[in-house]
Order: structure tokens, then sequence, then C-alpha cells
């Protein structure tokens, strides 16, 4: 039978020292299958983000295993990291972090140029298909900074999926959303697990969005209390 194990940590533990020594991430252990679509909830400094940064492998700093797609990364240099990140991981982030002298089509392509897999009509008709999706096709000329706070983070979502990724990774993705907004943003999520068969994790303080994702992990003190 095929293993549909996407993420798995295993006893991560991560400290800093300023200047004593302390602990925000304290023996955490869970996993991800294909098609999971789950949030990360705690009260501020419970160690959401960090725990989101090791996950995304942009922290390597901690002591613990992490496998991605069944491959454990704990000897991979930064080279290979950031290979495997780009081909992976999509990331949405809260304040989006697209490039406004860049249309809408132009940042949604960028992460293919990067990973340069795909001729560039290929990559410009799989956003156009990502774009249309999400309903904003329309937008594909658009410079991102005539685009409102909604439509920015459509434009984030679809940059997200542009290489495939086998999991895409939120911090706080509608931290900035009115409770409309909010709700289109999970719907899309839900149809990203539905339609494309892509895991979710979204690290939120929205408890009511949290709430309706399939499964909520909830870290107090650095520490898993519910998973």
């Amino acid at each position: 039978m095929e293993d549909k194990t996407v993420l798995e940590a295993r006893s991560i533990y991560k400290s800093f020292k300023d200047p004593v020594k302390i602990d925000v991430l304290k023996n955490v252990s869970f996993s991800l299958q294909r098609g999971d679509y789950a949030s990360i909830i705690g009260r501020s400094g419970s160690g959401k983000s960090t725990l989101l940064y090791i996950l995304s492998t942009m922290d390597t700093d901690f002591t613990g295993e992490l496998l991605i797609d069944g491959v454990n990364l704990s000897q991979k240099s930064e080279k290979e990291l950031a290979v495997l990140r780009n081909e992976k991981i999509g990331f949405v982030f809260q304040f989006h972090y697209l490039l406004n002298e860049f249309s809408v089509l132009k940042n949604v392509m960028l992460p293919g140029f990067k990973l340069d897999k795909i001729s560039e009509e290929e990559l410009e008709s799989n956003a156009y298909k990502y774009l249309k999706a999400l309903g904003i096709e329309k937008l594909a000329l658009k410079k991102a900074n005539q685009l409102s706070g909604g439509e920015k983070q459509r434009v984030a979502i679809a940059r997200a999926m542009i290489n495939d990724p086998l999991i895409i990774m939120c911090d706080e993705p509608t931290g900035n959303l009115d409770s409309k907004n909010a709700d289109i943003v999970f719907n899309i999520f839900k149809e990203l697990t539905e339609t494309y068969n892509k895991t979710l994790l979204v690290v939120t303080h929205d408890l009511i969005f949290a709430e309706k994702t399939g499964r909520v992990i909830e870290l107090d003190d650095g520490k898993i209390v519910r998973v």
C-alpha cells in the first residue's frame, strides 16, 4: 500500500539563548497525510511561527527529525533544501510578498522560473489555469499594486500552486482580511485539498477559521496539547 504521509515531525526541540536558554518547542511530533487540511493554533508566543519555519525547512537549527515525502532532511545541505522547498512546498504569507512592479501573471510564474523544469509557454499556461480556478484570470495583466487585499491573497495562493507542490504552508493567511474574504480563502483552501489533493497547513490566530479545518494542532508553551 502506498504511503501517503507528506510530512512527519519527530521529537522536534527548538531553543534560543537570549542570554539564557529558552525552550520554544518541546518534543513536537505529528504527521500529515496527502489531502489533509490542518491548522496550527496557540496563544502568542506558543511557538506556532517557529514551528512553521522549521517545517518549511527555512530554520534548520533544531533537534529532532523532519521528513517530507519520506525523505529525512537532517543531513541535507542548504542548496538541497532550497531545491526541495521549491519543488515540494508552496507558501502563502499574511503580507503576500508580491512584486509590485510585476504583473499578476509574472508574480504567479516566478517560482516556476526558479525551478526551471518546464518551458515559459507551459508555465504561463499553468499560471492562467490557477488564476482561472481562483476566479481572477481577468487580473492577469494588472500590476500587483493595483489589487485589493483579497485579490492579492488569491494571487499568492496561485503562486503557491504553480510548481504543483505536495504541501502548501500558510502563515496567518487571513490576518489582514475581513470575515467575508477570510471565508473565501478558507473555501479556496478546502477546494485545493479536494480538487487537487493538496495538503494544507495553516498557522492562524483565527479560531473560527481553524475549527473549520479538518484537523487542529494546538500548541501551548511549546508543546502539542491537541493533535
